[in-house]
């Protein structure tokens, strides 16, 4: 049998139930032609590191073409590879490199929005009011002066700033723009929940679902194993466009206003993506972006719609056991109500990096540990952010270098968790992130001391946070190929004196962390896996996770 063939994937149809996944946002994972920007030939050079932690795959965000607005979520182009990242052959070899070595690949697919130099949002432009064009996105006439019969007289600039409706900006400002502020005659806006360079489809027009019913044909053909859906709960907005309940502009992601997501025709597009998902064998994975309270979330995984959605309550966690016994229990009976398990992650491109969102410093690194070790023993699958094995703080970006549409317009910035990665001790060759022989500056600016944190380091060092995700995810493999882990785990939250969280995923198993300020007791059971060495009397200190089988 040849290397390739050792190598190749297995064939089973629910790997997912189980997978962990390492999410690549490949402008910032490594650099192959040293231009300062991350790329698809520096992410296939540096898969064997990927593979070597003992993820199931990868999840890559945005690489098609796209003016690059909000970092690939403004796509141009469904079907394409950005030159910026390279070009379709070098995908190719990705794909093939990264299933050789044994790498399942989860792409972006962004259905609620494109880029308003995509083709078909150009040609609405150009059509005009009332267009079949127009009718692809959400284009509404502004309102008309009556005083003169509906005509175009006097007071009419008065409404030129009148927007259809109060709905207001996830990136900040309102959700409208003029389509032509400079004509008299074409009095449309366009909707746009992110920035007026990001125009919202209209789902409502069923060639909108034909068009990405050919984005999913055109990946699944090539090979790619799965998609995760950006925003998946807002494709349809309320019918009619009512203004939203919240007037006062107050925006919590796209939380605060009821008419612009999880309406119930959504679901229909999911089952016809299930649908076409399992025509491919293996079945191709969805996974839903979907930032919704875990009741309403989990409904987006019904046995025929998505199979995976983010468990966002979790996501956003502080260092809080009541908060996280409460989201745990809340998650666990969405999954006796809908079937499928929780999706756990911790830290995203979008989410301010667990280190710093913990306290930060050493105590901030080793609550960080502590709590990577127990999402990796919890029931049903689980993602990792790029970074996040070895336990990187969020940076502090400098205001002149800052790129982030939320930070230009909302005064949010995301880009502390995207820095590129070090990948060596010392500063040349921006510490590894570029493989060229020269390199230009970092898209965004690696902080000083950035090296401490760099993959080479760490992976000499035993004790190192990446030597201690790597024996977890060892051990997690163990423990479902021996059945002390299963596809159907339930999960039971406690919180126990002293702050001890415990979550009990089997009869056998159970994880306990402890989110106090003393030692305390642990539950009696022999222990698999510590974040941090264990007090010779057994007792669990403060910022620490173990795994342990019931005696």
């Amino acid at each position: 049998m040849s290397a390739l063939e050792e190598t190749t994937l297995t064939p089973d149809v629910k790997w997912w139930q189980s997978a962990v996944i390492y999410e690549v946002y490949p402008r910032s994972f490594a650099d192959g032609d040293g231009d300062g920007v991350g790329d698809l030939a520096g992410l296939t050079a540096r898969l064997p590191y990927i593979a070597s932690l003992g993820v199931d795959g990868i999840w890559m965000t945005p690489f098609q073409p796209s003016p690059q607005v909000d970092q690939g979520y403004d796509v141009s182009d469904y079907c394409g590879v950005d030159p910026l990242f390279g070009t379709m052959e070098q995908f190719d070899t990705l794909l093939a490199e990264a299933h050789a070595l044994g790498l399942r690949v989860l792409l972006d697919v962004v259905p609620n929005h494109c880029s308003s130099a995509h083709p078909l949002f150009q040609a609405a432009l150009a059509a005009g009011p009332g267009s079949p064009e127009r009718d692809m996105f959400h284009f509404v006439p502004g309102p008309v002066d009556m005083s003169d019969g509906g005509g175009l007289g006097t007071g009419v600039a008065d409404l030129d700033d009148v927007p259809p409706n109060n709905w207001q900006s996830v990136f900040g400002g309102r959700a409208w723009s003029r389509a032509n502020p400079d004509s008299a005659r074409d009095r449309d806006w366009y909707l746009h929940l992110f920035s007026p360079e990001q125009p919202d489809w209209n789902w409502r027009n069923p060639a909108v679902g034909d068009y990405f019913d050919g984005v999913l044909r055109f990946w699944f053909d090539k090979g790619v194993d799965g998609l995760r859906i950006d925003v998946a709960h807002a494709l349809f907005k309320a019918d009619g466009l009512p203004d939203s309940p919240s007037a006062g502009g107050v925006v919590d992601g796209l939380r605060s206003n009821p008419q612009v997501s999880d309406q119930e025709e959504v679901h229909e597009v999911y089952r016809r993506w299930r649908t076409l998902a399992e025509k491919y064998e293996p079945h191709r994975l969805l996974v839903g972006e979907v930032n919704l309270e875990p009741a309403r979330a989990a409904r987006y995984t019904r046995a025929d719609e998505m199979q995976q959605a983010f468990a966002f309550a979790f996501v956003k966690l502080g260092w809080d056991p009541a908060a996280w016994a409460a989201v745990g229990n809340e998650l666990e009976a969405a999954r006796q109500l809908h079937g499928a398990t929780p999706t756990w992650a911790l830290e995203n491109h979008d989410i301010v990096r667990s280190v710093t969102r913990f306290g930060g410093g050493d105590v901030g690194a080793l609550r960080a540990r502590a709590a990577l070790v127990a999402l990796l023993g919890l029931p049903g699958p689980a993602y990792i952010y790029q970074g996040q094995e070895l336990g990187l703080p969020e940076v502090e970006v400098p205001l002149e270098s800052r790129v982030d549409p939320m930070w230009a317009r909302g005064g949010v910035c995301r880009d502390g968790a995207r820095v590129p990665l070090p990948w060596t001790g010392d500063d040349a060759l921006s510490h590894g992130f570029s493989l060229a022989e020269s390199v230009a500056e970092p898209w965004l600016p690696q902080p000083a001391g950035w090296g401490a944190h760099a993959i080479e380091l760490q992976q000499q060092n035993p004790e190192s946070s990446l030597a201690l995700v790597t024996k977890a995810l060892e051990l997690r493999r163990l423990l479902w190929k021996n059945e002390v882990f299963g596809p159907n785990d339930g999960g039971t939250w406690r919180v126990e004196p002293g702050n001890l969280l415990v979550c009990e995923r089997s009869a056998d198993f159970f994880v306990a962390v402890a989110m106090g300020t003393e030692p305390v007791r642990l539950p009696a059971g022999t222990v698999l896996l510590s974040a941090a060495p264990l007090a010779a009397d057994g007792w669990l200190q403060p910022n620490n996770t173990v795994w342990a089988l019931r005696d």
